[in-house]
């Protein structure tokens, strides 16, 4: 197994260091899903398709060579709440062993 190691911060502000499996075309938001880090039906609601903005989180690291965004995540975040530059949508960002120390914060629940 090969895994790589990211920070990932919640909604309460609590930062989890947690294993990312490099070698299950995993991304982002389903590792989240998986170590239970915001609560269920809050955060991937549309099965990571690019057609909501629920799995939205901030990229806190810099030094991590980042996918180019879609149009579809582009339109995404043209449309969500809490926006800021470094946001990404978190079912767009797959787990490659180059992530390895990412740090990102899950942005707030849209109310």
């Amino acid at each position: 197994m090969s895994d790589i190691k990211i920070t990932i911060i919640d909604r309460e502000g609590e930062a989890h260091l947690v294993d990312a499996p490099t070698d299950m075309n995993m991304n982002l938001m389903e590792v989240i899903r998986a170590h239970e880090l915001a609560p269920e039906g809050t955060l991937g609601i549309c099965g990571g398709m690019a057609m909501c903005a629920s799995c939205q989180c901030y990229m806190l690291s810099h030094d991590h060579l980042l996918p180019e965004k879609k149009y579809e995540e582009e339109d995404m975040l043209d449309q969500a709440f809490f926006v800021q530059e470094n946001s990404r949508l978190s079912c767009q960002i797959f787990i490659n062993k180059e992530l390895e120390g990412l740090e990102v914060k899950i942005a707030p629940e849209a109310t």
